[in-house]
C-alpha cells in the first residue's frame, strides 16, 4: 500500500483511525500541535502526579456490550479497566435524598422503582427505548439500516414527559448527564440515549487514567509503521484540483498525502484553506456559525494519604432541583451541581474481570469535581493566555473551587481538610490547549429541531478530506470510537481493495 494518510489532531478519533489504517499497511502520519498526544484524553502532570482532563469513566465494556467488541478489535480491552459498583455506579443526591443507578437494565428499573413504584412501567419503557436506539444505531453505522435514526428529531426532555409523570424522576434520569450538555430545548433523544445506555449496561474506570489509553494507541501506531509527531501545528491545507494534497505546519514543514482526516473542531478548518474550495467553503463557514456546547470547570484535588477511602462509583450532587436547567445559571460564586470522580488508586487490587473486592481497603489520592461553566463567566479574559490572565481570574477560579468543595462536602464531610493541593481549569484552559471554540466540552451542539445541520457527516465536501471527533454525530468515548470505526468503513472502500476489519 503506498497511500499516505495525514491525520490532523491526536484526539481519540484521530488515534483510532491512525491505528486501524496503519495496521492495514497505509503510511500514517498524525500531526499534533501540542507537546503530547491525546487531545481530551491526555493527562497532565503536576509534581509526581498525573491528572485526567476528559476521561473519567466509560460504559458498555462488559462481554458482548457495545464497546467491548470495538475495544477488542482495536487492542484496548486488555488495559486495566475497573468495573464500577453494580449496586450503584452513579449515586445522585438532590435535595438531600440519594438515588442510585444500578448496573443492568433490569436492576436499573428495579432500584429506582423502589423509590418510585408508580413509575415502574415508565422506567421499563425508558430502558427499552435506550436499547432500541442503541441497536438501531449500530445497524445504521454498519450499513445494515438505511433509515436515519428517528430519535434525532425527538427532544429528550419532551420524550421523558410522555412516559414519566413524576417531575422529580425526570430530573433524576438526567442527573448523571454532566457527560453531555443537558438542555431541555435542544438535546436530541438520540444523544441522550447514547450518553446513558451503555453506562447502565456496565460502567468502568481506567486505572492509570487517560494517558494509559493514549500511550497504548500511540505505541500500536508506531509498531505498525506509523508516526505521531507532536509540536506540529497545521496552519494550511494545500489544495489542487479540488482535493487536499499537503498540510503545511507552522514550523514550515510540509506533509503530502493522498487521504486527510481531521480530528480537530470542524470550525478550525475554515482558516486553513488559502484558496477557494467550491462548496466546501460554504460548509466550513457554516461550521464557524454553528452553536457549541458549554464548557466545564474542573477542580482537581490531591488528597492527604489515608484520609478518604476509595469509592468505586461517581457522585452527582445538586443544590438545585432543576437539574435540566441549572447549567446556564451556574456561577463561580453559586455552583448548583457537580460530578465527583475518584481516580483509581495505583495500589487498588483488581480482579481479571475488572471487579473490585468490597473487602479491600485503599484510600483515594485524587478527586475531580466537574461543573458546567458558561462562556460568559470567563469571556472577560478571552484575550489572555494560560498563566497570564491576572489576579481577578485567579480569584474567580479560587471562588469557584471553594464553591465546588463546599457542595462536595454535603456528601463527603470534611473534604476541605483532606486537600493538599488543587488545580482548576476553565473553558479558557480547554480553548487554549485544544483550540475548541469557547472551550466547548462536547463539540458542536446537537439540536433535534435541526438534525441535518447539527449532526455533521464524516465526509466533508472536499473529496479526500474526512472528519472524526466529538463534533460528529456522537460525542464521548463511545460516540467517537463508533464514528471513527464507521469513518474507516467509509474511507477504505474508496481507497483500498479490501476492508480493514469486520463490522462491529
Amino acid at each position: 500500500m503506498d497511500q499516505k494518510v495525514i491525520i490532523i489532531g491526536s484526539g481519540l478519533g484521530g488515534l483510532v483511525c491512525a491505528t486501524l489504517l496503519a495496521h492495514r499497511g497505509l503510511k500514517v502520519t498524525v500531526l499534533e500541535r501540542q507537546r503530547q498526544a491525546g487531545g481530551c484524553m491526555q493527562s497532565y502532570r503536576r509534581g509526581q502526579d498525573d491528572y485526567d482532563t476528559g476521561l473519567h469513566y466509560v460504559g458498555g465494556l462488559g462481554e458482548g456490550q457495545i464497546l467491548d467488541a470495538a475495544f477488542r478489535k482495536i487492542g484496548l480491552r486488555d488495559l486495566p479497566w475497573v468495573r464500577l459498583d453494580a449496586d450503584g455506579f452513579d449515586r445522585i443526591t438532590i435535595g438531600g435524598a440519594e438515588y442510585r443507578y444500578a448496573e443492568g437494565y433490569n436492576r436499573f428499573v428495579a432500584t429506582l422503582a423502589e423509590q418510585f413504584p408508580a413509575e415502574r412501567t415508565g422506567l421499563q419503557s425508558y430502558v427499552d427505548k435506550l436499547q432500541e436506539i442503541n441497536d438501531h444505531t449500530l445497524q445504521w453505522l454498519n450499513g445494515q439500516a438505511m433509515e436515519f435514526p428517528e430519535s434525532v428529531t425527538v427532544g429528550a426532555w419532551d420524550y421523558l414527559h410522555t412516559i414519566i409523570r413524576d417531575e422529580r424522576l425526570i430530573q433524576i434520569l438526567g442527573a448523571s448527564s454532566q457527560k453531555m450538555e443537558l438542555r431541555k430545548d435542544t438535546l436530541p433523544l438520540f444523544n441522550f440515549a447514547h450518553g446513558n445506555s451503555s453506562f447502565i449496561a456496565s460502567s468502568w474506570r481506567l486505572k492509570g487514567g487517560g494517558s494509559t489509553l493514549v500511550d497504548r494507541l500511540v505505541s500500536m501506531i508506531e509498531k505498525a509503521g506509523g508516526e505521531v509527531l507532536c509540536r506540529k501545528e497545521v496552519e494550511e491545507l494545500i489544495v489542487r484540483d479540488h482535493q487536499v494534497v499537503a498540510a503545511r505546519c507552522s514550523d514550515g514543514s510540509v506533509y503530502e498525502g493522498s487521504l486527510f482526516i481531521s480530528d480537530i473542531h470542524p470550525a478550525l478548518l475554515q482558516g486553513m484553506f488559502k484558496e477557494k474550495i467550491g462548496r466546501g467553503g460554504m460548509f466550513f463557514r457554516r461550521m464557524t456559525t454553528q452553536p457549541n456546547t458549554m464548557g466545564m470547570l474542573t477542580v482537581s484535588l490531591k488528597l492527604k494519604d489515608g484520609q478518604l477511602p476509595y469509592f468505586n462509583d461517581n457522585r452527582y450532587v445538586y443544590r438545585t432541583t432543576d437539574v435540566w436547567g441549572y447549567a446556564e445559571q451556574n456561577r463561580p460564586d453559586d455552583v448548583q451541581g457537580l460530578m465527583i470522580s475518584c481516580r483509581v488508586p495505583d495500589d487498588l487490587p483488581v480482579a481479571v474481570d475488572g471487579k473490585v473486592d468490597d473487602r479491600s481497603c485503599c484510600y483515594a489520592r485524587q478527586l475531580d469535581l466537574l461543573t458546567p461553566m458558561p462562556w460568559k463567566d470567563v469571556e472577560t479574559w478571552s484575550d489572555t493566555k494560560t498563566g497570564r490572565r491576572g489576579t481577578d481570574y485567579l480569584a474567580m477560579k479560587q471562588k469557584a473551587a471553594e464553591q465546588c468543595v463546599a457542595l462536595a462536602e454535603t456528601v463527603i464531610p470534611g473534604l476541605r481538610d483532606m486537600v493538599v493541593e488543587s488545580y482548576v481549569s476553565t473553558p479558557l484552559t480547554w480553548r487554549d490547549y485544544d483550540q475548541t471554540p469557547f472551550g466547548s466540552a462536547f463539540g458542536l451542539r446537537k439540536d433535534f429541531h435541526q438534525p441535518l445541520q447539527s449532526l455533521v457527516s464524516a465526509q466533508s465536501p472536499v473529496r479526500n478530506l474526512f472528519l472524526t471527533g466529538q463534533s460528529l454525530m456522537l460525542h464521548g468515548v463511545e460516540g467517537v470510537m463508533m464514528t471513527a470505526l464507521n469513518l474507516c468503513e467509509q474511507v477504505l472502500p474508496k481507497w483500498l481493495e479490501t476492508p480493514i476489519y469486520n463490522k462491529v
